[in-house]
């Protein structure tokens, strides 16, 4: 009888006709799949899927997070579509397509995903974008989701033996009800709960770090809350930019692929770690965008970057995700001083985390009735946008799988991510993907914002080539 989190349902609660919370990918494979051909791989493999046959199960009232409800009878002919690229197909419109599909909303009607075959793209490709809810799955779920789908070769991996387990149905509205009540009178204590957990953490949370005195008061309650001293975090004030601000209802989509033999070239030269060089490199691009935008501002940009509360042994069901801000030092001119201050900040931070998670987006959703929590997300939301987000952009570099792997038999030539923007976060997502030696960046932005994502993924190529040229200058 599964039951959204109040982080799941945060997800839900905060879209509104602009603000839409759809993670998704872009997968360019070689040859041209059958539309009935991955239908019949989805029929066989979605019953070992959950998040896939999973519908939306609203309590009444609003009283308390809904229930998922198992739906067997998944109608495919809905959920796998497929369109077609004007010759001459190109990447361009590929992308073009893929902007439009990512800003609709998803029908909470139904099981909360689409899969869209893209028929045309030159060079005998074609394109797979998959979208699916951050209620329904954060970055690490929806990995797995894919891995279910894939198979290490071109022959299909065989189906596990055991039979996959069924959801238990959820409760009649009465019983709904009777949970929800429960649940709203346990609110004042998961409020008084947070408080007292968020104190020691107040450096960690946006908005709230940056208030006078915030470092301090978290130090001496983590003192008297015997957890000792902690690696200190930046005050990180965010500075405005062109995508800082509540975003528009349309989307722009690019993507790019870097060698990651040239990234881990640039690790070693300079003794750092490859999400630090992920990190300069996304950097130097918004610097070269700003540059040529309206100019670069005196201070560090703040990136949000998510962690996955699974890697520190967090477990539970649902989103199991945190964020964490970190500096993006556009303002020093030179690539290697620009490394250098990244991973300097990467380290502190992750120094901070394994010592204590930063769970405060979890403890924050269960503190709050979910009666209310639609209506103080959109409100949030939208007071902090249009006064002073706390984050300029969303950066997110995930490990995968470094070797080929194929659907239906075509393989995988290319994986790129398409993630969310927001108000709060601001109006661009730039989000990184390993997959068989290749680092494959998909970058979403507002189109009122940055009308040419296409330009920053550019930057993307000449940041690297920076420090690539800085490493080659080194002493041999």
């Amino acid at each position: 009888m599964p039951q959204l989190t109040a982080l799941d349902a945060q997800f839900l609660q905060f879209e509104t006709a602009t603000n839409i919370a759809n993670i998704g990918g872009l997968a360019v494979v070689e040859g041209d799949l059958n539309r009935a051909e991955l239908q019949a791989l989805l029929e066989r493999r979605l019953p070992y899927v959950p998040a896939l046959r999973r519908r939306l199960a609203p309590v009444p009232l609003g009283l308390d997070h809904p229930y998922w409800a198992q739906q067997d009878d998944l109608d495919l002919d809905y959920h796998v579509r497929e369109i077609g690229l004007p010759p001459p197909g190109d990447e361009r419109q590929l992308a073009e397509q893929v902007s439009r599909l990512h800003a609709r909303p998803l029908d909470r009607s139904r099981p909360l995903w689409e899969i869209y075959l893209i028929h045309g793209l030159s060079g005998g490709r074609m394109g797979l974008y998959t979208k699916i809810h951050h209620a329904a799955v954060d970055g690490v779920g929806g990995a797995d989701v894919m891995a279910m789908l894939l198979d290490v070769g071109p022959d299909a991996t065989p189906l596990p033996e055991e039979a996959p387990e069924r959801d238990a149905p959820p409760p009649g509205p009465a019983g709904m009800l009777a949970r929800g009540l429960v649940r709203l009178a346990a609110n004042p204590a998961h409020a008084v709960r947070f408080v007292a957990q968020a104190v020691p953490d107040l450096d960690q949370i946006p908005v709230l770090s940056q208030l006078p005195g915030a470092g301090v008061v978290s130090g001496v309650a983590r003192r008297l809350g015997g957890r000792g001293r902690a690696p200190g975090l930046p005050t990180l004030p965010a500075p405005r930019t062109p995508f800082s601000g509540p975003v528009s209802r349309h989307r722009r989509f690019a993507f790019v692929s870097l060698p990651l033999e040239e990234i881990k070239e640039v690790r070693k030269a300079f003794g750092v770690t490859v999400n630090d060089v992920v990190m300069a490199v996304c950097a130097g691009a918004l610097r070269a965008w700003l540059d040529a935008h309206g100019g670069v501002p005196s201070r560090p940009l703040v990136a949000g970057v998510p962690f996955s509360l699974r890697d520190a042994g967090v477990a539970g069901p649902g989103n199991q995700v945190t964020l964490m801000t970190a500096p993006l030092a556009v303002q020093i001119d030179d690539p290697v001083a620009r490394l250098y201050h990244v991973r300097h900040a990467m380290h502190r931070i992750k120094d901070r985390f394994s010592v204590a998670p930063a769970r405060w987006l979890r403890e924050f959703s269960e503190s709050m009735p979910a009666a209310l929590m639609g209506l103080a997300s959109r409100s949030a939301f939208g007071l902090i946008g249009q006064a002073a987000p706390p984050i300029n952009v969303i950066v997110s570099n995930v490990p995968g799988p470094q070797i080929p792997l194929y659907v239906c038999g075509a393989r995988l030539l290319h994986f790129y991510p398409v993630s969310v923007i927001s108000d709060v976060s601001g109006g661009v997502n730039i989000t990184a993907f390993s997959y068989d030696g290749s680092l494959d960046i998909g970058v979403v932005t507002d189109r009122e914002m940055v009308p040419d994502a296409w330009e920053l993924a550019g930057y993307l190529n000449d940041a690297l080539a920076e420090l690539r040229e800085a490493e080659s200058a080194l002493p041999q």
